[in-house]
C-alpha cells in the first residue's frame, strides 16, 4: 500500500507525509491545496508532491469548484478530495438463522446490504456456501467488483481465536474446530478478519449506536445461550483465548438453570428449544398468561445473574441489550432493578439501536480499522494484498 500511495517512493518520510495528508482528506470534503498546507503543517512543495502520488494511486481526485461571484483573482485554487469509492469493505454476520452482509466504501458509508435466511440445521459446508452466495449477491446489487474489496470483517457465534478458527461453536452444526478464517480467505484477495458476534456487536454500538463516546461497555447478545462483548477504555476485551464474555456457560454451574427448563411452561424442558419457542413464551407472558410470565421471570433472573457477573468484574458505564430481547421494551426496567440488587454500582441499561444488522456493522467497523491501518501505515512499505 505504501508504494501505491506515494507513486513508488517508499522512503519513511514520504510515507509519513502521505499519511498526514490523507488524514486531512478522510472526511470526504473537498479542500484546497492551501488548506492542506495549513492543516498538515507541511510545505507547499511537499504537499504538491504527495498529492501527485495520491492522485496517481487513485485515492485522491482533483475537483473543480465554482468561482465565487464569477470572479477569480490570481491563480485559481486547486481542490482535492479523498476518493472513498476507490475501494470497498464488507461486514458479514454468519448467524444461526440468517447471513447478513453490509457493503461500504472506504469511509464506512454504506453502499448496499443483503440478508439471506438459512436453516439452523445447515452443515458447515452449506452455510459457507450461503455466505459466498450472499456476498456475490450484495456485490452484484451494488455493481462492485470483488477485486475492489480492501478488507472483510466476519462475525460468528462461538469462541474464535485470533487466526479465525472456531475453538467452540455449539450453535451451528460442524462449527467447532472449523478454520473459518482459512476457508473464507480462499474467496477474497484481501485481509479477512474473524471475530465473535457479541464482540462485534459491542464494537458496532460504540461506533454508531447507544454507546458512542463511552469507554466501558458491555453488550449482551440475549439469545438461547447469551453471550457478551466488552469494551474496556474503548478497546475490545477478548480474553487470553478469545472466550471472554461467554456468560451462557454459567448454566453449566447448575443443570436446573438451563434455558430449556427456565422457559418451560409445562414442567418438562422445552423441546425443541429455538427462537420460535422462546417467542411463544414471551408472547403469552405479555398477554397475561401467568405460567408464561413466571417462566419469563425465571429466564430473566438467570440473564441478570449472568450479566451481573460481568458487571461486577468490569464495572461498565453502560450495558446494552441486543438479540431477541432488543425488541422487548419491558425487559429494561426489571434488568435495571435486578442489577441494582446484585451489583455494587448499577450501570446504565439500554436497548440496542442498531437492530438485526448490529453484528454485521461491527464486522464492517473491524474491516474499516484494517483499511485505516493500510492507509496510514508508515512503518514499512507493503502492498494491500
Amino acid at each position: 500500500m505504501a508504494d501505491r500511495l506515494t507513486g513508488g517512493d517508499s522512503s519513511l518520510l514520504r510515507r509519513i507525509n502521505a499519511a498526514v495528508t490523507l488524514r486531512s482528506l478522510r472526511d470526504g470534503q473537498a479542500v484546497t491545496l492551501t488548506q492542506l498546507v495549513g492543516e498538515t503543517g507541511l510545505s507547499r512543495p511537499t504537499v504538491e508532491g504527495v498529492i501527485e502520488g495520491l492522485v496517481e494511486s487513485g485515492l485522491v481526485a482533483e475537483v473543480e469548484q465554482a468561482q465565487e461571484n464569477g470572479r477569480q483573482r490570481g491563480r485559481p485554487a486547486r481542490w482535492f478530495r479523498f476518493r472513498a469509492e476507490a475501494g470497498h469493505t464488507l461486514g458479514i454476520e454468519i448467524g444461526v438463522h440468517a447471513i447478513r452482509v453490509v457493503l461500504a466504501d472506504l469511509t464506512g458509508r454504506q453502499v448496499e446490504s443483503h440478508a439471506r435466511p438459512v436453516d439452523e440445521t445447515l452443515e458447515a459446508e452449506e452455510r459457507l456456501g450461503a455466505v459466498r452466495g450472499a456476498v456475490a449477491e450484495v456485490l452484484r446489487k451494488a455493481g462492485v467488483s470483488r477485486d475492489s474489496l480492501w478488507a472483510v470483517g466476519v462475525g460468528s457465534p462461538g469462541i474464535v481465536d485470533r487466526d479465525g478458527s472456531v475453538r467452540l461453536g455449539t450453535a451451528m452444526p460442524g462449527w467447532t474446530g472449523l478454520d473459518l478464517g482459512a476457508r473464507l480467505r480462499r474467496s477474497f484477495r484481501c485481509p479477512v478478519l474473524i471475530e465473535n458476534d457479541a464482540n462485534l456487536a459491542a464494537i458496532a454500538e460504540h461506533w454508531q449506536g447507544v454507546a458512542v463516546g463511552m469507554g466501558d461497555v458491555v453488550f449482551v447478545l440475549a439469545g438461547l445461550s447469551p453471550g457478551a462483548g466488552s469494551l474496556i477504555n474503548g478497546r475490545l476485551h477478548r480474553g487470553f483465548g478469545g472466550a471472554a464474555g461467554e456468560i451462557g456457560a454459567l448454566h453449566l454451574l447448575g443443570q436446573e438453570a438451563t434455558p430449556e427448563r427456565l422457559l418451560s411452561t409445562s414442567g418438562t424442558p422445552l423441546d425443541p428449544l429455538d427462537e420460535a419457542a422462546v417467542a411463544r413464551v414471551l408472547t403469552l407472558a405479555r398477554e397475561g398468561d401467568e405460567v408464561a410470565r413466571v417462566a419469563m421471570d425465571r429466564f430473566l433472573r438467570r440473564l441478570v445473574h449472568d450479566v451481573a457477573a460481568l458487571v461486577l468484574a468490569i464495572d461498565p458505564q453502560l450495558v446494552v441489550i441486543g438479540g431477541w430481547a432488543a425488541g422487548l421494551d419491558d425487559v429494561l426496567e426489571p434488568l435495571r432493578e435486578q442489577l441494582a440488587l446484585y451489583t455494587l454500582r448499577a450501570p446504565e441499561v439500554a436497548l440496542s439501536t442498531l437492530g438485526e444488522d448490529v453484528v454485521a456493522l461491527g464486522a464492517l467497523r473491524v474491516a474499516l480499522d484494517q483499511v485505516e491501518e493500510q492507509l496510514f501505515a508508515v512503518d514499512q512499505p507493503g502492498t494491500r494484498h
